[in-house]
């Protein structure tokens, strides 16, 4: 029988499914700082290692609280700090020794970096057989772009997103948040499982090459669709559907709100919850094609019946009728969200400045083995001297060893 108890860390906490993995991480601000959040929060041991004095970048990035980054505190909680010089000798001697102990290398440092000190992948497959050694770029480790500086705006534009995102005849718009740096970050976590799963049965570790331009264009599903079925090139559509309709943001009496009336049964039943019954047999809208082409009129027969009801009115309105329907929060809605906190999803992190730092949840929610809810992120190398000690006593009791 098998014992349904998690696991625990030397700390105590949950230890999550990834414990006994141990990650190094060389990344700086967000692909691979959020890649090895996910994979702590799973309870890997995640090394940060960090440029002695000034360490990662994000560090500089305000607001602060008492001293130390807010951003920095929650994109890197439940990992050590230890700094080294990887230009010195001395440094990348630290480094192997850890490289010996580890499962997995994090790195988005720009392609060819580490290379240059003799810490690429060809440089320690053969050292170090079993390393997952996993990497994030702009463009991607090869190719004519490979060289250039690639940042989540780049990749944002490079990869079709801004063509797409915001108004027509609009200026172009990037999406509100670094979704480039963020999707590939999951990409890459999920790569470095996937190659941990295949290590189990090869015993040999790989190299993994994640882009945010690929990362980008992946998301393009519903675009591809339409251009190699035949030809069409996606547009600025605001908030609307690229296929369906009614699909997006409609104004209420003092705001907007969403809806997603996306099938025959959810159209008939927002029909039928505005008054608006005579419009489910009409020629105009009776079938998603004809919707899609009279969207404009169709979007303004509702939000003539959204005129007089404010935003909670629709979205109760709707909720009843069976409608999908939501508001648009802004963020100072949404970290005050009940359902959020009814379900426990921000929780708060020590940390030995900053007191306790209020962190976002981690989305995947286990039975058994939760999501690690550890330390914020720690100060600048917090746990050098303990983790080289690891190491000298390691290499003393192998010196030892009969």
């Amino acid at each position: 029988m098998s014992d349904d108890t998690p696991a625990a860390d030397r700390s105590g906490r949950s230890a999550g499914p990834l414990a006994g993995i141990t990650v190094l991480e060389i990344g700086v601000f967000m692909a691979g700082p959020f890649a090895t959040m996910q994979l702590a929060d799973l309870g890997a041991r995640v090394i940060k290692i960090e440029s002695p004095g000034t360490g990662d970048q994000t560090r500089v990035v305000g607001p602060h609280i008492a001293g130390e980054s807010s951003a920095f505190m929650r994109l890197n909680r439940n990992k050590e700090s230890v700094e080294l010089d990887l230009k010195s000798e001395e440094g990348r001697q630290h480094l192997r020794r850890l490289l010996a102990r580890a499962d997995v290398l994090v790195e988005n440092l720009r392609p060819g970096a580490l290379k240059k000190m003799g810490l690429g992948y060809d440089d320690l497959k053969t050292e170090f057989p079993h390393l997952v050694y996993a990497s994030a770029s702009g463009w991607g480790q090869d190719g004519p772009l490979a060289p250039n500086p690639g940042l989540d705006i780049m990749a944002q534009a490079r990869s079709g997103l801004m063509s797409i995102t915001g108004f027509p005849d609009m200026p172009p718009a990037k999406v509100g948040v670094p979704v480039c740096d963020l999707s590939t970050a999951l990409y890459l976590a999920l790569a470095v499982l996937a190659a941990i799963h295949e290590r189990g049965r090869s015993g040999q570790g790989q190299f993994i090459d994640v882009s945010l331009f690929e990362s980008g264009v992946s998301f393009a599903v519903w675009e591809a669709g339409a251009y190699f079925a035949n030809g069409a090139v996606g547009t600025p559509q605001g908030s609307a559907h690229q296929a369906s309709a009614p699909y997006q943001a409609v104004r209420a009496a003092d705001g907007y709100v969403t809806i997603g009336a996306n099938t025959q049964g959810n159209w008939a039943r927002l029909c039928r919850a505005l008054g608006l019954g005579s419009l489910i047999e009409d020629e105009r809208f009776a079938t998603p094609a004809a919707r899609m082409t009279h969207r404009d009129e169709l979007i303004a027969l509702i939000e003539d019946a959204f005129a007089s009801r404010s935003v909670s009115d629709v979205v109760s309105l709707l909720d009843e009728a069976g409608v999908p329907v939501a508001p648009i929060n802004d963020y100072g809605q949404v970290f005050t969200d009940p359902h959020l906190r009814e379900r426990d999803f921000f929780w708060d992190a020590p940390h030995p400045r900053a007191g306790r730092v209020e962190q976002i949840g981690s989305p995947m929610r286990f039975s058994r083995t939760p999501a690690v809810r550890g330390q914020a992120g720690p100060v600048l190398g917090a746990d050098t001297e303990r983790v080289l000690a690891e190491l000298a006593d390691e290499a003393a009791r192998e010196g030892s060893a009969p």
